[in-house]
């Protein structure tokens, strides 16, 4: 009798734990559906006082408009013009990856060299690098200006890479997965002679792969929203990433939110693909993490 009614509750327990998640996940996807069928209403549709939930009338003007209004070079100045959407979104994916990579490469080798490594100054290093956590952006934005400028990057889409290279948070999600490596699978690459690359590339890499995937994700998202570094460090049309191009597309007495609505549908796909190609290490880098905690 005992076992049947701990089966009811386990039932009840999953058809209750099933409404909530799907009540959630509609919550989570409906800002994608709205832009996804937005970008094929027309503005009377957009701007009805009444909502329309499914286009009653469909239009690819909004579609035309985002890659018609304005031209750029397709690489550097080279005659080859493009629609500027297409070059901002070749500058903001060039950014994103970029930034991903870097990261990724700096940040495993930092989090690898303190969390192994015995080196005076180790602590007071990392403690500095977890203070840098909390140091918004707007803190050392001056300085940041001043030093790219003085590097002839200002205006360049570098400006906007290498800010992000030495990213804190980075550093300390890599020495968190670094501390889980055993001593002596390190003590034994040695022993086999292999060098400090060969070890870090052979052993340590395989090993914090799940990390450096989360930070994949993670550095390619930060990079790629964050406007604010954007708008800072960029000008010229043919530099701009996909959200200032748009942002600059805007008439300055009204809003279009159909072309709003295409230039995000058109900039989410990037970050969705890389979410699906890095989903499984996303995974289980935040189960380990759980784990560990």
């Amino acid at each position: 009798m005992k076992k049947s009614k701990d089966n009811g509750q386990s039932v009840a327990y999953r058809i209750i734990s099933f409404i909530v998640l799907l009540v959630l996940a509609l919550i989570f996807i409906f800002p994608l559906y709205w832009i996804v069928t937005g970008m094929f209403k027309p503005p009377a549709a957009i701007n009805s006082p009444t909502p329309q939930w499914w286009p009653q009338e469909w239009t690819l003007r909004n579609i035309t408009e985002l890659f018609s209004r304005r031209t750029a070079p397709l690489f550097g100045n080279l005659s080859i013009t493009v629609p500027g959407a297409v070059r901002w979104m070749i500058n903001t994916v060039f950014m994103a990856v970029m930034a991903m990579i870097l990261t990724c490469v700096t940040a495993s080798m930092a989090g690898y060299a303190l969390a192994k490594k015995r080196f005076f100054g180790r602590t007071l290093l990392f403690s500095l690098i977890v203070a840098a956590m909390a140091l918004p952006k707007q803190v050392i934005l001056v300085p940041l200006v001043r030093e790219i400028s003085a590097l002839g990057l200002y205006d360049n889409i570098w400006a906007v890479i290498f800010p992000t290279v030495g990213w804190p948070f980075g550093v300390f999600l890599m020495k968190q997965f670094a501390e889980g490596i055993p001593g002596e699978m390190l003590e034994a690459a040695r022993i086999d002679g292999a060098s400090e690359l060969r070890t870090f590339t052979s052993v340590v890499t395989p090993m914090i792969k799940p990390g450096i995937g989360a930070l994949a994700i993670f550095t390619f998202i930060n990079s790629w929203n964050d406007y604010f570094m954007q708008l800072i460090m960029l000008t010229s049309n043919s530099n701009l990433t996909i959200s200032l191009g748009i942002a600059t597309m805007q008439a300055e007495n009204s809003t279009d939110f159909g072309l709003i609505m295409a230039g995000a549908a058109l900039a989410a796909v990037p970050i969705i693909i890389v979410f699906l190609l890095f989903q499984k290490y996303f995974t289980k880098g935040i189960t380990m993490g759980a784990v560990k905690g």
